[in-house]
């Protein structure tokens, strides 16, 4: 007997049993490779956002880029509404942006139109909305602070052409950078109201104005312990000005490439915090009236109207 003898008969050739056969082990690879790549995605999505959202770099992201945001938009009220989807190449957060109108004006769009800002898997920030192209007129106005455009003769012109009851949204420029403590008396005296307060001169171009809706978002509540309550004479002020430096305080040198994506710098940003100078404020409750007497007053370079309303409900 020959080995060929033991063994057992070799079957007929099926054709189509052999392409089954071939269809389940395609099959097969397929499902096994598709899943291997599931798995791959999947890890990659999630591993790549357990990354990006490591320590508090999700609640930094917020904290200052956001806050920068406030300050690259000073015409605006800015509202830092949530955090968005974290991908595997980005983080971003959602912001409404609402124009700066005189007390008592209509405002478009009262919820303000929302923006989203987003930062790469780097770190590094995209593309930015509004900013130096808002062109709004308080925008327009702030540029000016330290130009010789619209002089106190001119301000006084335009304040004597327009009833004096109307409210007013200005930008009340001062001849020298005044302190806190005299930016306090000087709104005390007029029962004016700084809204925003401007930290330094720029001719040109949007100066560090930080104050009201601008503030960093994590900072004190007013009224909390060592926190000056906003109903104290300039307690609003003061207690902006002390937020101001406690953000420009979070600020490390890695920040800066950031910043200048917002035209801001931290060279700059902890000049003014640490000056804590007034070279101008916002004031969206003055009313023409007012306004005729501030710009009299000589510790004011001149007066820049933004936006006039008629108040409705103003007595």
């Amino acid at each position: 007997m020959t080995d060929d003898d033991l063994l057992p008969p070799m079957p007929d050739f099926d054709p189509k049993a052999t392409r089954r056969a071939v269809r389940r082990g395609v099959a097969r690879t397929a499902t096994t490779v598709l899943a291997a790549l599931v798995v791959l995605v999947l890890a990659a999505t999630v591993g790549s956002g357990v990354i990006q959202r490591r320590g508090d770099r999700e609640q930094r992201m917020t904290d200052v880029l956001g806050t920068a945001f406030k300050i690259y938009n000073p015409a605006y009220d800015i509202e830092v509404r949530s955090r968005g989807a974290t991908t595997p190449l980005s983080m971003s957060f959602t912001v409404a942006a609402r124009p700066m109108r005189a007390f008592g004006g209509f405002t478009e769009g009262y919820g303000g139109v929302e923006h989203v800002v987003t930062q790469d898997f780097f770190g590094h920030v995209g593309r930015l909305p509004l900013g130096n192209f808002a062109g709004t007129t308080l925008s327009r106005a702030l540029m000016n602070v330290g130009t010789t455009l619209q002089r106190k003769e001119d301000s006084r012109k335009v304040l004597a052409r327009i009833p004096e009851g109307l409210s007013a949204l200005a930008v009340v420029e001062f001849a020298r950078p005044l302190t806190t403590d005299e930016l306090v008396a000087f709104t005390a005296k007029y029962k004016s109201y700084a809204d925003k307060v401007v930290f330094e001169r720029r001719p040109g171009s949007i100066p560090i104005t930080w104050g009201g809706m601008t503030t960093w978002d994590r900072a004190p509540m007013p009224g909390d312990a060592g926190e000056p309550d906003v109903v104290e004479p300039g307690g609003g002020i003061k207690l902006d000005l002390r937020n101001f430096r406690r953000w420009v305080g979070i600020l490390k040198d890695y920040d800066d490439d950031n910043l200048h994506d917002f035209d801001l710098s931290l060279a700059r940003l902890r000049k003014a915090a640490n000056d804590g100078l007034a070279y101008a404020y916002v004031d969206s409750w003055a009313t023409i009236g007012e306004l005729r007497k501030i710009i009299e007053d000589p510790l004011v370079r001149t007066v820049r109207l933004a936006d006039v309303t008629y108040d409705l409900e103003r007595p």
